[in-house]
Formats: C-alpha cells, structure tokens, sequence
C-alpha cells in the first residue's frame, strides 16, 4: 500500500469506536493494517454533539502527531462523523493536519424527514433525551447530547452548518453514498428507509444519497443482487459477503486511490 499518511476513522452516531467490545468499523481496520496502513481512532462520543466530538477529534490528532510524530491524516469518517470531520478542518482550523477526507453515507445537507425533530416541543424532547443520555453515559461517553445532536442532522441545521462550514483548498474531500434497494434489505431500517424514500427519495436507511454526496463524489455502493446496502452494511457491521460488493476491499481500493494522488 502506498498511502503516505495513516488512515484515522471516525464513527456515526449512536456507537462508540468498540461498543461491548465490537468494532464499529468490523473487519475493515484490521485488513488496513494487513496492508501495511498506521490506522488510528477519533475517539468520539456516540451522541455527543458536533462541536464536542469535534474537539475531541482534535485533541486525538494533536496528541497522535505529538506521540507519534505523524505529520498528516487520511479521514475516513461515517454518517454524522463526516460533518464533525469538516467542523475539525474548518471551524478548528487544523486543515495543515489532514491531507484528505473521505466521507461515507454523511448527511452532508441533512435529512429531510429529521426536520419533524425541530418541531417536537422541546420539553418532551429533552425529557426523552435524559434517559438516553444517561444509558450513553453508562456506555462511556463523556458528554452525550441527544437533543442536539439528534437535531443536528436535520435538513435546516446542516444547511446553517454548511454556510459556515465550507471546504479547505488544502484538503481532498471525496464522499460515498450508500443504497438499500428494498425495505426489508436491513430491518434495522425496516420502516425508515421507505419513509425517507418518500421525503428524502434513494436512501441507506438513515442518510440520503443525495445529502451524502460532497466533494469527489465516487459513487452510490449498492449490490449487484435485490437488497443493496444499508447504513450499517456499509462500514462492515454484519461482517457479510454481498453479491458484487467486498466491503473491506472496497476500504482498501479508496485507501489505493488516495496513496496514488499522494495522500
């Protein structure tokens, strides 16, 4: 593999890096480092918010360049880890430290159907977000935010975010979307993937293909069979042969890529 610079993952919402013990990013890590790539973690809460996470995100990478002397990374960020990916390089200003983010199924213009959370009244909202944030915290975050982390992937909030948020020239953004082909093709999204069909139209489950596509755009990975790839699928969660699709080696192949435009 000749990647210049080490790969570090960042994960979506409602999971850590490990949770119980079970990688976020299944089988993928370890065959990167097979490869010969340094891969290292953001470290972030499962439902902490943006502006959190994304501290958290720079203190890991101003830590890991201290320790270990590593003078850029690769990002490979998932679902809401893309946009705290962008807060990073832009708002945080630490674009000299990233070389490239890849970002896969982020919500990048947010969710259609996620603007129903701004209209929720805020006091049930909070009340229900307690107990989540407690079992969170149980979990080992250190600062969950249900409320509004949750409100962040709507629609309306990301286009705010975008408007303050905008690309690094120094930086290469590449993104990938990702597409359930029916509704029973995960049934963990068995009843959000066609609802946001109807709000949001072609969709993983949780992210539209359209709202993922940012920078680079390469592509919509879906399988060559009837039931595509969900949210989850996608970062290797099942663990899971699909028809015409290896999720691991289509790790790799971005990781080839990204060593051949000198990343």
């Amino acid at each position: 593999m000749s990647l210049k610079y080490p790969v570090l993952l960042i994960h979506g919402c409602g999971f850590k890096d490990k949770t119980f013990g079970i990688n976020y990013w299944g089988r993928i890590p370890e065959q990167m480092k097979k490869n010969g790539v340094e891969v290292y973690y953001g470290g972030t809460d499962a439902w902490g918010a943006i502006e959190g996470n994304a501290q958290k995100i720079k203190e890991r990478i101003e830590n890991i360049i201290r320790e270990h002397r590593v003078e850029k990374f690769n990002i490979i960020a998932h679902s809401r880890g893309g946009l705290e990916a962008r807060y990073v390089i832009s708002s945080l200003r630490l674009s000299h430290a990233i070389a490239s983010l890849t970002t896969i199924s982020t919500p990048h213009r947010g969710v259609r159907a996620m603007n129903i959370a701004l209209y929720i009244h805020a006091g049930l909202y909070k009340f229900v977000s307690f107990f989540i944030n407690l079992w969170f915290k149980i979990l080992g975050d250190k600062n969950p935010d249900f409320y509004k982390s949750s409100r962040q992937l709507s629609e309306r909030v990301c286009a705010e975010f975008n408007k303050i948020n905008g690309d690094d020239k120094s930086v290469y953004y590449q993104s990938y979307a990702a597409k359930m082909k029916y509704f029973f093709s995960d049934l963990l999204f068995l009843f959000l993937n066609p609802f946001l069909k109807i709000t949001d139209g072609e969709n993983d489950g949780l992210c539209p293909v359209e709202s993922a596509k940012w920078g680079d755009f390469r592509g919509t990975v879906t399988t060559g069979g009837k039931f595509g790839i969900s949210h989850s699928g996608i970062v290797d969660a099942y663990r899971v042969k699909y028809k015409g699709v290896d999720i691991p080696k289509l790790y790799l192949s971005i990781l080839e890529d990204l060593g051949k435009k000198g990343c």
